[in-house]
């Protein structure tokens, strides 16, 4: 199942695509189910068959304007758990991974006011002259678990998206120096969509600790960054057990994964591409979960 928001007539819906068509989730049900994706979520148990049986001769995804699937998500955690990507940014810095980061896969909370969606313009923040994009894939947690162990963990995903998490890299520079953040390098800007796909459509490409999905980023229809989930250090499963120690996971919080290997200007340095600029074109794609296109403004 492919999970979206969009607007139609005027109104922001939720709905279901079933090849190109969308399914309304309110109107299908006859008012059962609620129009707000977020809203289903939380009640996912009470819905779940509905959802599964939801017929309907649906609307052209061409007649739909997207929005990120979740515009509004309960909170954004965002890990740190490519390896490859942690080596390559830091050894640009004359910096090792320093031996706690095997030990514990750290996240940072960001905006989860801030989210756009597929085609919406990000802004560049007022002084960044260091604009970046990164490409990862996020999990939306289905349910509500505290204190997970890694082997529950899975249970409680209930989907993957793509995720794009802006970072001005002069403003983030700065800020970390004083051994807080990030705060402000990532604060205006996150990009989710165009929809949560449900686990049991990536079933093919499951790995032993992952899956087998390529990720690429394109500046202006240029392949710039390339890389595969199966790569990731820390399974998702890893990510949700550390996640939840002490506190509650909640239905409609987003998991991201942090930048693959390659996944990002700051990674790659200038000599492979320039920092953003007005009116480039960034697309991330991921096997399985489509494509998420954004235009970068001043």
């Amino acid at each position: 199942m492919k999970f979206i928001t969009y607007l139609y007539d005027g109104k922001e819906r939720s709905g279901i695509l079933k090849e190109d068509k969308v399914i309304d989730l309110n109107e299908s049900s006859n008012g059962k189910i609620p129009t707000d994706l977020l809203s289903v979520l939380e009640n996912y148990e009470v819905y779940k068959n509905e959802l599964v049986e939801l017929t309907g001769e649906g609307i052209p995804l061409s007649s739909v304007q997207l929005r990120a699937p979740l515009p509004r998500p309960s909170s954004i955690r965002d890990f740190y758990a490519f390896e490859e990507h942690v080596k390559t940014a830091r050894g640009r810095r004359g910096l090792e991974i320093i031996p706690e980061w095997y030990e514990v896969p750290v996240f940072y909370f960001t905006n989860h006011r801030a989210v756009i969606g597929p085609e919406d313009q990000v802004q560049i923040p007022e002084n960044c002259l260091r604009m970046d994009y990164e490409l990862e894939i996020a999990c939306v947690i289905g349910k509500e678990g505290t204190n997970l162990s890694v082997e529950e963990a899975e249970d409680y995903i209930l989907g993957y998206t793509i995720m794009n998490d802006w970072s001005a890299r002069d403003i983030q520079a700065h800020e970390m120096k004083v051994g807080l953040g990030p705060s402000k390098g990532k604060d205006f800007a996150t990009s989710i969509g165009p929809w949560i796909v449900t686990k049991d459509e990536l079933e093919q490409f499951k790995t032993d600790k992952s899956y087998d999905l390529t990720m690429t980023a394109t500046v202006n229809g240029n392949v710039i960054s390339s890389g595969n989930l199966s790569s990731i250090y820390y399974s998702f499963a890893q990510l949700i057990s550390h996640a939840s120690k002490n506190v509650t996971l909640y239905p409609g919080d987003v998991i991201g994964s942090g930048t693959v290997g390659t996944g990002c200007i700051l990674e790659l340095g200038e000599e492979v591409h320039r920092w953003l600029e007005d009116g480039d074109e960034v697309e991330l794609s991921i096997t399985g979960l489509g494509t998420l296109r954004n235009i970068v403004r001043k």
